[in-house]
């Protein structure tokens, strides 16, 4: 039988820290699980009986026995009838993994966080299962920041029986309180003029695109700009329409490239253009509006991460500027809140009204109607924008933070692109790599980068200096250190002193 007393010798008070809101079942579960996966509980050890650890550790026998289950349940444990509980085999764990799992356990030893779980395990299962050392994955967002308690109050709130209207179907185009709270944040924000009856919302961008090519028609040529978000051209694809590509320059897409390809409907994200940054000059957001105007098209603006500008004031969007009626506004939560809400919505132009109310009003909502009314009570009692103004000092502190790094421990031949808004930019190393052997490179070195081949319609040739993708948001600032620091040393462009 495994006798887990010389593990716990250096936990006379307990493996847990009384003061931390995680359950101590949770607490002991996290710690087997570490020990486990780091080798120094071996595979085919019996573990003791509920009552024997409960008793050693002062605890009840239900306190083990919920971090026993959640263990079986993930495959940590196997039952074997009238024997007891094993643990189990599991895939040979990378050697860098194992390092990192046992200098984890030094966390457990700290006077201030004796268990602090965020800091032992990454937030993805896929990061600890591939043992990275930095994810500088775009599209995370910081959580240890979110507003639990607040959140949680006004969840409460929509679910009390006074509003119970939510628990059935509801509007097609969204609840008309956050419509309302929508309208009056963009007027304020963005200057986008509108009615919570334009507003649409719907379970993200995505989502929002396919029902924008099901009102406007699949027939339609549409465009997207070269490079572009590829999930996007993805949509565009499926609902049977490659679009063309439209080049940038270094005022934005160039609108010569929409006309000579017969473009009728554009995507663009001229607030921070993914994924190089570029802030589409108002210059030509006026040219892109005129075009729109000549050619009686359309232009989808998304405006995805407009909050997080760190240079300057903000660039008035293009739905503001749009006289005409004739640019779909898109916005999402997705960067300033939480991702997972899928909370996002569209501002249609008084062409598009009729057209959505004939082919889009026959398709249920697709976002909670709970999270719909928990978010407006959270827009209308002010904490929003109280949440923004911290995230958004938040975010800036990482981006200098990555700013800093780089040029501290990089070439300065290093390039850095895109880096005046919004939550990512691009890195060009031009060390003589290729994407793929500096994507290959990081990795080895326990550091995840991300492509921008992917963003294009016609990559660029490989032999040409490489770009990759880095996101911020979800990492702190020693993190953010440490992984350009490693990415450094596994590109060779070490800053010379």
């Amino acid at each position: 039988m495994l006798e887990l007393t010389p593990l716990l010798a250096d936990h006379p008070n307990g493996i847990w820290d009384s003061k931390r809101k995680e359950p101590i079942y949770e607490q002991l579960y996290t710690y087997l699980k570490i020990e486990i996966r780091a080798g120094r509980i071996s595979s085919g050890s019996k573990l003791p009986s509920q009552r024997r650890l409960a008793g050693h550790l002062h605890v009840s026998r239900n306190t083990v026995d919920a971090a026993y289950q959640q263990l079986l349940a993930e495959g940590y444990l196997h039952s074997e009838p009238r024997r007891g509980l094993f643990i189990s085999e599991l895939p040979e764990i990378e050697k860098a993994e194992i390092i990192r799992l046992n200098n984890a356990k030094n966390v457990w030893d700290s006077d201030d966080s004796a268990l602090d779980v965020g800091a032992v395990l990454e937030s993805e299962p896929a990061k600890a299962a591939n043992g990275l050392l930095c994810d500088f994955r775009y599209g995370d967002v910081d959580t240890q920041h979110f507003p639990y308690r607040l959140w949680r109050q006004f969840l409460m709130k929509s679910l009390s029986p006074e509003h119970s209207r939510l628990l059935q179907y509801g509007d097609q185009q969204g609840e008309i309180e956050l419509r309302q709270q929508i309208a009056e944040y963009l007027y304020q924000s963005r200057g986008v003029r509108c009615l919570p009856e334009q507003i649409v919302i719907g379970a993200g961008t995505q989502w929002l695109t396919d029902l924008l090519c099901r009102v406007i028609g699949r027939e339609t040529v549409y465009g997207i700009e070269e490079p572009g978000y590829p999930r996007i051209r993805k949509i565009f694809e499926d609902c049977g329409r490659s679009p063309v590509a439209a080049r940038l320059d270094e005022s934005g897409i160039r609108i010569d490239e929409l006309a000579q390809g017969g473009v009728q409907v554009v995507y663009v994200t001229p607030s921070h253009q993914f994924p190089t940054g570029t802030v589409m000059s108002v210059s030509r957001r006026l040219e892109l509006i005129e075009w729109a105007r000549a050619a009686g098209g359309t232009i989808i603006e998304d405006d995805y991460d407009s909050e997080f500008r760190y240079e300057g004031r903000p660039i008035p969007s293009l739905h503001s500027l749009d006289t005409h009626g004739n640019t779909v506004y898109v916005g999402t939560f997705s960067k300033s809140l939480m991702p997972s809400v899928r909370i996002g919505y569209l501002v249609l132009p008084d062409k598009l009204t009729n057209a959505y109310h004939t082919r889009g009003q026959h398709y249920k909502q697709t976002t909670s109607r709970l999270d719909q009314y928990t978010l407006a009570l959270f827009m209308q009692s002010g904490e929003w924008a109280r949440h923004l103004n911290r995230m958004r000092n938040l975010y800036k502190k990482r981006y200098l933070a990555l700013l800093t790094s780089i040029r501290t421990y990089m070439d300065p031949k290093v390039r850095i692109i895109g880096a005046a808004s919004g939550l990512h930019l691009l890195l060009q190393p031009n060390n003589g790599m290729t994407e793929q052997e500096l994507i290959f490179a990081a990795e080895q070195s326990g550091v995840r980068v991300y492509p921008v081949a992917d963003c294009y319609i016609d990559p660029p040739d490989a032999s040409k200096q490489a770009q990759v993708l880095l996101g911020y948001a979800g990492l702190n600032e020693a993190a953010i250190e440490e992984g350009v620091k490693t990415l450094s040393a596994a590109w060779n462009i070490e800053r010379t002193k």
